[in-house]
């Protein structure tokens, strides 16, 4: 690993929220939050909406509140600096808290990541009871839930020289995902972290956490980026074998397989390249999409179940048949490997989230699949659909009949996350 990839890795968690976008200014919009928070509209009565890609935010007291006793002091820690929240592991600093744009007043902040601090955030973002308010407002019944600040980056916690102490960061976030899934009775569902780096501890937490009931993995999509190997690699296999055999998904979160940074002009303002890249990276799924499909891993594990999260589903279609033409004009020599086309590998094997399309829901669902399209708020994010939740749901599946509505908005999200409603 050369000195450039080893100090990037050191840095991830702490570069993983632009500090451009903690910085004071932004416009709030003000929301009449008495006309959004009537609960679930009439003509959804009796359907238990699943939001399936939401953020919560790791509390304060997460890791030492679940750590063991001889590694108390070592843990992350939330410390202010220069009036914004961060997390440090000892003197390593760690980046924020992560992205919540709704102000405790219910207004909404745009043009920039999140509040400095987490006292002028909805409570929301990193509490229970004010969380399953803010979902009953919104007419949601259960939230798929993922991590927020970048405190548990693989290539951070690998730098760290503390193989004991990295590992117990990882499982005291996973630990505290099942207690806050319980605590919630059964409506906040977090996704586990694993110590991708050595591959019989994660086969270990894989088991643990399998065990114990959380609902799925999420993994970065290009793990050789921190020395880990590759999907192809052999390393991943007892892994992939147990989500197979458990039909426990993995779940590939808006970390598409381009470096969006990369792509937008210079001279742009924070604003300007965020929505550049905010939009490249939904798009850049399709690499990790692809990246699958012709690995042969989905022949080898016919039951893997593979989300692709905040990056919605208008661009879909044009990939898979990107890749059908693909494999018909440089794969010939890989149909041993490869047995099925790309449209088949979708339909058995991935599901796409939506939240801010109109015309995708509306006018591609069935092309792409009735059973393989979740609804996603992203709350408390910037970009979230918030405020219109309900008003956004009749609006793109207005149009369809209640069996629809109920697979787009539920059942699709119970199979694939294995949920017990």
């Amino acid at each position: 690993m050369s000195n450039d990839q080893s100090a990037e890795m050191k840095n991830s968690a702490k570069s993983y929220w632009s500090a451009e976008g903690y910085t004071r200014g932004g416009v709030i919009r003000e929301v009449d939050y008495a006309s959004q928070s009537g609960g679930l509209h009439p003509s959804l009565e009796g359907i238990k909406i699943v939001d399936c890609d939401t953020h919560f935010t790791e509390p304060p007291t997460l890791f030492l509140d679940h750590a063991p006793a001889a590694l108390k002091d070592k843990m992350p820690v939330v410390k202010r600096v220069d009036g914004t929240d961060r997390w440090f592991i000892g003197d390593r600093d760690c980046g924020t808290l992560g992205g919540n744009v709704i102000r405790k007043d219910n207004n909404k902040l745009l043009g920039r990541l999140a509040f400095p601090t987490i006292d002028e955030g909805h409570p929301g973002g990193h509490e229970i009871a004010p969380r399953l308010q803010a979902m009953d407002d919104m007419g949601v019944w259960a939230q798929i839930c993922y991590h927020n600040s970048g405190v548990t980056q693989a290539g951070m916690l690998m730098t760290l020289g503390d193989k004991e102490l990295a590992l117990a960061v990882i499982k005291a976030f996973n630990d505290g995902a099942m207690q806050r899934q319980e605590e919630s009775g059964d409506r906040l569902f977090t996704m586990a972290h694993l110590p991708i780096w050595d591959q019989k501890a994660m086969e270990a937490e894989a088991r643990r956490c399998i065990d114990m009931g959380l609902k799925g993995f999420v993994l970065p999509d290009t793990p050789e980026r921190v020395g880990v190997p590759s999907y192809m690699h052999d390393y991943w296999t007892p892994f992939l074998e147990m989500c197979d055999a458990t039909g426990t998904p993995l779940n590939f979160h808006l970390n598409a397989a381009i470096d969006p940074n990369t792509l937008t002009w210079e001279g742009f303002s924070f604003e300007q390249t965020l929505s550049v890249v905010a939009t490249m990276f939904s798009i850049g799924n399709a690499a990790t999409l692809g990246n699958w499909m012709v690995s042969g891993r989905l022949d080898r594990h016919p039951n893997l179940k593979i989300a692709l999260v905040e990056s919605g589903m208008g661009w879909v279609p044009f990939a898979i048949e990107a890749l059908e033409h693909q494999f018909n004009e440089m794969l010939p020599s890989k149909t041993d490997m490869l047995r099925k086309r790309p449209w088949d590998y979708f339909r058995d094997h991935f599901w796409v989230t939506y939240w801010f399309e109109t015309i995708a829901p509306k006018t591609m669902l069935e092309t792409i699949g009735v059973d393989k399209v979740l609804f996603e708020t992203d709350f408390p994010h910037p970009t979230s659909l918030y405020p219109g939740v309900q008003e956004h749901i009749v609006d793109t599946l207005g149009g369809y009949d209640r069996s629809v509505k109920e697979m787009v908005l539920q059942s699709n999200a119970a199979r694939l996350y294995n949920l017990p409603f």
